[in-house]
C-alpha cells in the first residue's frame, strides 16, 4: 500500500527535523540536565511539525532503551516496547486530541479527571492536543489549574498554528518553542535527499521552485513533490520532473498573463488591460487571486528598483524576470509602491 511522501519521511527523532535547531538543543540540553518542564507549547505555521515533535518528545520522555534500563532521553531507541507503541499511535499512555473537533469544558474535564491515575505501562502520562488555540474559554479555565500543579507523572504537549488566541495565563504555564519556516536552501536540500531515496532525479532548480511554493512547509513540500512525482512518471515508469513542467503544475505558468496585465497598467495602455481582465475571468480565474498575483509582482518590481540584483527570483521564469527588469526601467521607485497600496 503507497504511503505519501509527508508520512513516509516523518521524522522519528530530533536528529531528523530539519531547520529546528534552537528546539533541538533547548530539549536537548533539558534532557541530559533532568530540566524537563511539565507543560510545552508548539507553535507555527502549518506542516512544520508540531505534532511530528510533540510524539518524538513523547517517545524520548518513556523511551527505556533497548535493555529496558533507558532513563529519558533525546535519542529515543525505537525498539523498545514504548517507542514502538507511540510509534504506531497505539500506546495507552500517550492520549492525542484533537482540539479542532472536541473544544468543549467537557472534554478537558476527562482529561483533568484521568491525570490522577497513574501511566499504565510508560514513564510518563503524556497529553498532546493539537489545534489547542480550539479550545472554548470555559475549557482553558478548568485546565488552568492543573495545567500549574500537574502530578508529577503527567506531562502536557500543546501544538497550535495562533498563538494569539490562547489565553496568556496558559502561555506562561507552559514552555514554549517557535518553530521557524525552514528556508528555502535547508528544504531544497531536504527534497533532493527525499527524491534521491525514491529513486527520482530532481534538480536543484526543480527543488527550489517546490521549496518557494511551499513557503516553508516540510509538509506542503513533501506533498507538492508526491503530486510531482505522480503527474511526470511515464508509461514505462520513469519520473522526470523538470522547471518548465513543475511551473504549469504550479500554476506558475500563468503569471506570464499577471505580468502583460500589470505592463498594461502601468503604462498607460487601458483598452488593451481591461480587455485582458475580462477574458481572464470568463476563463474562470478569481479576481481575489488575480489581484494577489499582481501585489506581488508589483512588490517585484519595487525590489528590482531599489537592488537590480534582485530580479534573479527563482519563483520567476527567465522571460518573465526580463519583462521585470524591462518594465522596471520605465518607472520611478514611486510607482509600483503606490500600485501596490491601490491593489491592497
Amino acid at each position: 500500500m503507497y504511503r505519501v511522501l509527508a508520512r513516509k519521511y516523518r521524522p522519528q527523532t530530533f536528529a531528523d527535523l530539519i531547520g529546528q535547531e534552537v528546539l533541538v538543543r533547548t530539549l536537548t540540553n533539558a534532557f541530559a540536565s533532568g530540566r524537563i518542564a511539565h507543560a510545552f507549547l508548539l507553535t507555527g505555521i502549518r506542516g512544520i511539525g508540531k505534532t511530528t515533535t510533540a510524539r518524538i518528545i513523547a517517545r524520548g520522555l518513556n523511551c527505556i532503551g533497548a535493555d529496558g534500563k533507558g532513563e529519558a532521553t533525546t535519542n529515543p531507541c525505537g525498539v523498545c516496547a514504548n517507542c514502538i507503541a507511540i510509534r504506531d499511535d497505539r500506546h495507552v499512555d500517550v492520549i492525542e486530541m484533537d482540539a479542532a473537533s472536541r473544544t468543549g469544558v467537557d472534554d478537558i474535564r476527562e482529561i483533568i479527571d484521568s491525570v490522577q491515575y497513574a501511566p499504565t505501562s510508560a514513564r510518563y502520562k503524556v497529553y498532546i492536543i493539537d489545534e489547542v488555540h480550539m479550545l472554548s474559554k470555559n475549557a482553558f479555565n478548568a485546565l488552568l489549574k492543573t495545567l500549574e500543579e500537574p502530578p508529577p507523572h503527567v506531562k502536557f504537549i500543546f501544538a497550535t498554528t495562533e498563538i494569539r488566541k490562547i489565553p496568556v495565563t496558559i502561555i506562561s504555564r507552559c514552555q514554549r518553542f517557535d518553530l521557524r519556516r525552514v528556508d528555502g536552501e535547508t528544504l531544497s536540500r531536504h527534497l533532493v535527499d527525499v527524491a534521491r531515496r525514491e529513486q527520482v532525479a530532481l534538480d536543484p532548480l526543480s527543488a527550489e521552485l517546490i521549496a518557494v511554493a511551499a513557503e516553508g512547509s516540510v509538509r506542503d513540500a513533501l506533498s507538492i513533490l508526491d503530486q510531482a512525482m505522480a503527474m511526470h512518471t511515464d508509461g514505462a515508469g520513469a519520473t522526470h520532473i523538470t522547471p518548465e513542467s513543475l511551473r504549469e503544475m504550479l500554476g506558475i505558468a500563468d503569471q506570464s498573463r499577471s505580468f502583460a496585465l500589470i505592463e498594461q497598467v502601468m503604462t498607460g495602455k487601458v483598452e488593451e488591460a481591461l480587455t485582458l481582465v475580462g477574458t481572464l475571468y470568463r476563463q474562470g480565474i478569481d479576481p481575489g487571486l488575480l489581484l494577489n498575483d499582481l501585489m506581488e509582482i508589483a512588490h517585484y518590481l519595487t525590489r528590482i528598483l531599489a537592488a537590480p540584483s534582485l530580479a534573479a527570483d527563482v519563483h520567476y521564469s527567465p522571460k518573465e524576470q526580463e519583462t521585470a527588469k524591462r518594465l522596471a526601467a520605465q518607472l520611478s521607485v514611486s510607482s509600483p509602491t503606490r500600485a501596490w497600496q491601490i491593489l491592497f
